[in-house]
């Protein structure tokens, strides 16, 4: 993809990097990014989905050596970074100052438990934020079952018009609140991180004035967060195989 330079009127090529956080000591699933699919580890899994999608160079940021290795014997890239971390967001940051790569344009920040994540999605996100002028773009799909709006587990973005496949709406609120069918413009979000207040940490960047708009999802990955969500996706992902 280009962006136009508007002081000399040429395109330039758009460079993405994409950084997955990652670390082993998750609350409800300790050891997760390792699990195995198809003999394959969770992480490496999304590191190849990442790459399959071809928008830009890859790393794991991990405070674990044995991520890191994991990764790196799975043809991945991966660098350590701090254990005090509180967000995803401050892992991403340390990561990106220790990469030192320049003339990066965007950073998509993806999560490492959505291991069936389609890489169709990554491609068109980072589409979207390349041809508009949002600050933060994030990506969410129709919810389809009344338990999905009603499960507290689940994260919403309610956006200030429909979610379709060729808008980029902005994002009104994130929230765990249950809901019903005649709310409009609710939606599950895909890739969110939990923070000590809200548990959302979208809410940071509302609370700063940042703009954060959505894409719409070709279907919700399943984030694994529990033993359950695991072994469901296991029987998934090694069915279609």
């Amino acid at each position: 993809m280009r962006l136009l330079d508007a002081q000399n009127g040429k395109f330039i090529m758009a460079k993405t990097l994409i950084l997955i956080p990652s670390r082993m000591s998750a609350n409800r699933l300790p050891g997760k990014p390792l699990l195995k699919i198809n003999n394959l580890s969770m992480i490496s899994h999304v590191f190849k989905k990442a790459e399959e999608a071809k928008i830009g160079e890859v790393v794991v940021a991990t405070e674990d050596i044995e991520i890191l290795e994991d990764v790196e014997k799975n043809g991945g890239r991966a660098i350590l970074t701090g254990s005090t971390h509180k967000t995803g967001t401050d892992r991403i940051f340390e990561a990106y100052e220790k990469l030192n790569i320049k003339d990066i344009d965007f950073i998509l920040n993806l999560q490492g438990d959505e291991p069936n994540i389609d890489k169709n999605d990554i491609i068109n996100l980072n589409n979207f934020m390349i041809n508009s002028s949002s600050e933060i773009g994030t990506l969410a799909a129709e919810i389809k079952t009344d338990k999905m709006l009603s499960d507290q587990n689940v994260v919403k973005v309610i956006t200030e018009s429909k979610l379709e496949k060729n808008n980029f709406p902005k994002a009104l609120n994130f929230t765990r609140d249950s809901f019903s069918k005649n709310n409009q413009n609710i939606y599950h979000h895909i890739g969110t991180l939990s923070e000590k207040q809200n548990r959302l940490e979208q809410l940071r960047a509302l609370d700063n004035n940042l703009k954060i708009s959505v894409a719409l999802a070709n279907f919700s990955p399943i984030g694994v967060d529990t033993k359950e969500d695991y072994l469901a996706i296991k029987k998934i992902m090694e069915y279609k195989s």
